[in-house]
């Protein structure tokens, strides 16, 4: 388990290193990072969602209990965090960052992570988890965002910020594709085919160039706040609720490692579009980021030794 973790690890990190290298070096145009984001973000990402969910075969992956255990526990888990604000003892927009970063999940590592292991049914099996998590966190963390960020959001905002997220609406229109058993039509499959390719490289040498590690010493106790419920609070909630529904396999290990993930970069555009605390956000991401080279694969050895959890 933690060979095979660590082998489909290792071009991730080299990536990531890459990207962080060519920002410090300043390669590329200060200006190119923040549109490779956008492009990233808004077109690539998005193609990879809704082709890989269209066009999945989700015959032998047991859709409802892998999209419910995902569900339940990110909920209870935020729950969890909102319940222990108090404690935290810090104001409004750091707490959203805290929040975004205890259940927010780095889509391209995941992503890169499941296909290397599994390959094309990794590739359905992290489509379907993206699925079930991008609409749940996305609600969760403009809802978050709406009470304790300085530009609080009305309902109206709330909704818009919904209604326009490109990860919610390409993992909907894919779901939707995949339900009525509409072809994607043979002339644009291979295009978004090939455009969804390109996210994960790209996306990944963002979050390297997105890595502040100057600002992560700064904040102590936020940072190891969300990243103990990240890191074990969140995995323990997701193999309870998945032992409950019965869920098993490759399944399993699938809803462990993306719940298990660092946050994801676009946490800090979040913030920073939304009143949050964007220094904050950056700080916590680059600190999960490393930190997630020892703890993924130290969960997945735990949850193996308590359950038998395998590839």
């Amino acid at each position: 388990m933690t060979s095979a973790i660590l082998f489909a690890l290792s071009p991730i990190v080299l990536i990531i290193a890459l990207g962080h290298l060519l920002k410090r070096r300043a390669f590329l145009a200060e200006g190119f990072w923040p549109q490779a984001e956008r492009l990233s973000y808004y077109i690539l990402l998005p193609c990879l969602f809704f082709n890989s969910l269209a066009t999945a075969n989700l015959g032998a992956i047991p859709v409802g209990r892998l999209a419910a255990t995902l569900i339940l526990s990110t909920l209870a888990v935020a729950g969890i965090v909102l319940m222990i604000r108090p404690a935290l003892r810090i104001n409004g927009p750091a707490f959203t960052s805290v929040f975004q970063a205890s259940i927010r999940f780095n889509n391209y590592v995941g992503v890169t992570l499941i296909t290397g292991l599994f390959g094309p049914t990794g590739l359905a099996l992290a489509a379907l988890s993206n699925a079930s998590l991008v609409p749940t966190v996305n609600i969760l963390s403009v809802l978050v965002f709406s009470r304790f960020a300085t530009a609080r959001l009305g309902p109206r905002q709330v909704a818009v910020q919904l209604a326009t997220n490109p990860l919610l609406l390409s993992s909907l229109g894919g779901i939707a594709f995949q339900l009525a058993g509409l072809p994607i039509p043979a002339a644009i499959e291979p295009a978004l085919r090939t455009l969804g390719a390109a996210s994960l490289p790209l996306g990944l040498l963002c979050v390297g160039a997105a890595l502040d590690f100057r600002a992560a010493g700064t904040w102590v106790r936020p940072i190891a706040a969300s990243s103990l419920v990240k890191f074990a609070v969140l995995p323990v909630a997701t193999l309870a609720v998945a032992l409950i529904l019965g869920l098993e396999g490759r399944a399993l290990t699938t809803a462990l490692l993306f719940q298990a993930l660092p946050t994801a970069s676009s946490a800090y555009i979040l913030a920073r579009q939304l009143g949050g605390d964007a220094p904050l956000m950056a700080g916590i991401t680059a600190a999960q980021t490393v930190l997630a080279l020892v703890t993924l694969p130290l969960v997945m050895s735990l949850m193996a030794l308590l359950v038998g959890v395998g590839l």
